[in-house]
């Protein structure tokens, strides 16, 4: 029964929570969208200060003394009586005297027509106009509402001040975006860019990657996040609380809203508003925001929520400037380096760092005073565009002849009352002048391609075109940017030019004839890699392309000329000689230089380059051949000690001298003389010992290690730990032997040392009896059977000195009468019976037969030179047999 008795009860309640909260809500979501988008009623006010009267718009701060025109200009249909009240605030724990309240009724003729006066009391802070419908009591309720509780009076004007100059600058913002999307929509993204520098606006740059209908409406979405925070206007907001004016906007910007992002410091300034202002509720009366947006003489009001004339009757509350001192804006230049050219209409001098010169009129009667050499200055209008970045500069009205070289410009302009100077800019006018070509870009202009050049002068800042003129007077417009204060970047167009000379007209400001630049084009330059060389060396190698056009090379000192150019891979390595013997002491380890390049065009190239450490360097000390002991003395005596047979074995010892001691990890390479076999030597391998530090014994197997087709000079060079090669030294020469088997001649053998009548002994073969052994024992020179029938040869071909072509054995010829035969008889060169080679027969090439027609010995040996060595003569022992004739 209890429960049922209730429940209509708990449904009111329950349904008048719900209704209160629905209200609660939609309070906080207007407050939080922070549009002011209703249009309230319009005030005229001007400050008068010393007898100079200002319009509201370019009064930054009140001071006290400062006589106000307050003139309320509501319509004359205005059936709602207003109360106007104008009251001076003094600090939050301060209420204010009676007296610095002043009430206006504003259907009044005098106050509708006129407006009053009132002046600024000593010790005020602040002030504001509350504007209240009329019930009879209206003043003394708003004035106990105010002396009741200033902080929330104080608060509220602080940031409706601060909501007010935040506001400017988002709508010129807005307003000059929409303007260039329709005047000159190509520039839309250039102005965006700088109108959110100028007045601090957060710029959304994705907004650019969308077509060009959709730039604007993304530009000028979520608008209540794109105002940034500005430490001008928040200085410019007295600090009257006890905590700075910013605490309670930092919290709000830190707090998340319904839409998960936060709020920005213009939306903190709107929801704190409205949560102070609703602590000074009365069943009477509630207080709400209005925003005023001062333009002349005039304050706009922006509302946020509708007023209401019933209970609670809402209270506009209008905030006007702060009472303190002057706070002069921040305006900064953006390169203080830069020079301007005072001969160009419309100069633009960037300047940044106070957003509200450009988005109020705060800042007003700007000039750039100019300071001339003679020490007479005068003055050029100038005007703030937040579009452009910085102060347009009249200059029409200058002459070219008020500045010689360069000047300085200050800007300067009022704040309020007061004046202030803004930052200094570095001037110049235009003048001819001489263009000079960066070293660097001396020799950049290669056809083919555009290419970039620098320039400079110092009137680098007044250029207003630069053109391409080749040797037909054929004009192309260059690309160019100041990249530097006295320097000039252009990118020239050499697509479709031709080698030789061409001219660079540029034009300045003010001036009809152009600057000409004198340059000369060039074919495709050689490219340059790489410039090796090591300290105390006369030759290096560079590396890179086209390196046939090198003519020399200049390091430290030190000249270098081309000796032998090789190409791999499309890379060419040309190698680097220095003729002077004392070169090498000029290049110093590790040191870091440039090198000159010259080319035979004329140009000049630089190429950076390190010396690199002396690379090692051996000695040779001594070398001895080794024959295999197991083996039958050797038939063929070679006659040159530097001679090394194949199947012996090299044993040589090495000295190091660079560097000081033999490395571990070093090893020697040995190779041909076209290094088409090469080994490397080491002790890891066994093939190096060291005898002491500095002292190595090698050992080369040359058939073993090179293989059986390896001939001919052997070089070495030691190769460092970290593969750095010395140079090379000849070592030996490396020689194949033929196997030789015997000699068999068909003509009697004169033999040194033989007996008379031995041609008449009876025909047997050497060594065939042990009396012919005996007989050799008793003087005779050697036993030799002797072909009496040599009349059998004299009918065959005669062909002095070359033996026969090997189309099958060999067979003695008259002049020829013996036949050599073993294996590998190619590889001799030639063969001779005496030393002198004055009858010898040489081997054809391509020889494969086993036995040779030579002519008959004159005694045991023979002489032969060796393909592998031809210019050495070597001695062979080999049996000779002769046949009984």
């Amino acid at each position: 029964m209890r429960l049922r008795f209730l429940k209509p009860y708990l449904g009111r309640v329950i349904a008048g929570f719900c209704f209160s909260a629905l209200i609660l809500l939609t309070t906080t979501a207007r407050a939080d969208n922070a549009a002011f988008d209703l249009i309230g009623p319009k005030f005229q006010v001007h400050v008068q200060r010393e007898g100079v009267t200002v319009p509201i718009a370019e009064v930054p701060n009140l001071q006290p003394g400062d006589r106000l025109w307050v003139h309320p200009d509501l319509p004359d249909s205005q059936s709602v009586h207003y109360l106007m009240v104008v009251v001076f605030l003094r600090g939050a724990t301060n209420p204010p005297p009676e007296s610095w309240f002043t009430r206006a009724e504003t259907w009044t003729k005098p106050v509708h027509e006129e407006g009053i006066f009132v002046t600024v009391p000593t010790d005020a802070d602040q002030a504001v106009v509350l504007l209240a419908p009329e019930t009879g009591g209206a003043f003394s309720t708003l004035r106990s509402a105010v002396r009741g509780k200033p902080g929330a009076f104080v608060r509220a004007a602080q940031d409706l001040q601060q909501l007010s100059l935040d506001r400017s600058r988002l709508e010129a913002y807005l307003e000059a975006v929409r303007e260039t999307s329709v005047v000159d929509p190509e520039q839309l993204k250039t102005r965006a860019t700088m109108l959110a520098r100028s007045l601090n606006i957060k710029l959304d740059q994705q907004c650019f990657d969308k077509p060009s209908a959709q730039q604007v409406p993304c530009l000028t979405q979520n608008t209540d996040q794109m105002v940034l925070d500005d430490q001008h206007s928040q200085n410019m907001v007295a600090t009257l609380t006890s905590g700075p004016s910013t605490d309670l906007l930092a919290q709000l910007s830190a707090t998340p809203t319904a839409r998960g992002g936060y709020y920005s410091a213009y939306v903190g300034a709107v929801v704190d508003a409205v949560r102070i202002l609703s602590t000074a509720h009365t069943a009477q009366y509630q207080y709400i925001p209005a925003l005023a947006l001062p333009r002349k003489d005039d304050l706009n009001l922006r509302l946020n929520n509708p007023p209401s004339f019933r209970n609670p009757k809402s209270v506009l509350v209008i905030a006007l400037p702060p009472v303190h001192a002057v706070v002069p804006p921040p305006l900064r230049t953006v390169d203080a380096a830069q020079v301007f050219c005072a001969s160009k209409l419309d100069l633009v001098l960037p300047a940044e760092g106070a957003p509200l010169v450009f988005a109020t009129e705060l800042a007003h009667n700007f000039v750039l005073h100019v300071e001339s050499k003679s020490g007479k200055g005068f003055d050029l209008p100038a005007h703030p565009d937040p579009a452009l970045g910085g102060f347009v500069i009249e200059t029409h009205t200058m002459e070219a002849k008020s500045l010689d070289g360069e000047a300085s410009g200050i800007l300067r302009g009022s704040w309020g009352f007061h004046s202030f100077e803004g930052p200094r800019f570095r001037l110049r006018t235009s003048q001819a002048s001489q263009w000079v070509v960066a070293s660097k870009d001396a020799s950049a202009l290669i056809i083919g391609r555009e290419d970039t050049l620098h320039v400079q002068s110092p009137d680098a800042c007044c250029v207003s075109e630069v053109l391409l003129e080749n040797t037909y007077g054929k004009t192309v417009p260059v690309e160019w940017k100041a990249a530097k204060p006295y320097e000039l970047e252009l990118k020239v167009p050499l697509q479709n030019a031709s080698a030789g000379s061409v001219q660079v007209l540029v034009k300045k400001f003010g001036l009809a004839e152009a600057d000409k630049v004198s340059l000369h084009t060039y074919s495709e330059a050689a490219r340059l890699d790489t410039f090796t060389v090591h300290a105390g060396d006369l030759n290096g190698i560079l590396r890179g392309t086209r390196l046939d056009e090198v003519s020399k090379l200049e390091l430290s000192g030190v000249t270098f000329t081309p000796e032998n150019l090789s190409r791999d891979n499309q890379h060419d390595e040309l190698k680097l000689v220095a003729h002077d013997a004392t070169s090498g002491a000029k290049l110093k380890a590790g040191a870091s230089v440039t090198a000159q390049v010259a080319l035979k065009d004329g140009r000049t190239l630089d190429l950076s380059t390190a010396i690199a450490a002396p690379r090692p360097q051996l000695n040779l000390l001594s070398k001895s051949v080794q024959l295999d002991s197991s083996d039958s003395p050797p038939m063929i005596q070679l006659g040159n000690p530097d001679e090394l047979p194949q199947d012996g074995r090299l044993n040589f010892f090495l000295k190091t001298q660079v560097p000081e001691t033999f490395p571990p990890a070093e090893r020697v390479e040995v190779a041909t003389q076209d290094e088409s076999f090469h080994v490397l030597l080491s002790e890891k391998d066994g093939n190096l010992t060291r005898q002491d530090s500095k002292t190595i014994f090698a050992m080369l197997d040359p058939m073993k290690l090179l293989g059986p087709s390896a001939f001919g000079p052997l070089k070495f060079r030691p190769v460092s730990p970290d593969g750095v090669e010395g140079d090379w030294q000849l070592l030996a020469n490396l020689v194949r032997m033929p196997d030789l088997k015997e000699v068999r001649c068909t003509a009697p053998v004169k033999s040194a040392g033989r007996s008379p009548g031995a041609e008449k002994r009876p025909a047997r073969e050497e060594g065939s009896t042990g009396e012919n052994s005996k007989s050799e024992k008793n003087g005779g020179s050697e036993n030799s059977l002797v072909s009496q029938k040599a009349s059998e040869q004299s009918s065959a071909p005669e062909k002095s000195g070359v033996a026969e072509s090997p189309s099958g054995p060999e067979k003695p010829i008259a002049d020829k009468p013996c036949t050599l035969s073993g294996d590998k008889l190619f590889l001799i060169d030639a063969v001779s019976a005496d030393p002198d080679f004055t009858n010898s027969v040489t081997v054809p090439d391509g020889f494969v037969e086993a036995a040779l027609a030579i002519p008959a010995p004159k005694g045991k040996a023979l002489y032969l030179k060796l393909r592998d060595d031809p210019g050495t003569v070597d001695t062979a022992v080999v049996p000779i047999l002769t046949a009984q004739p």
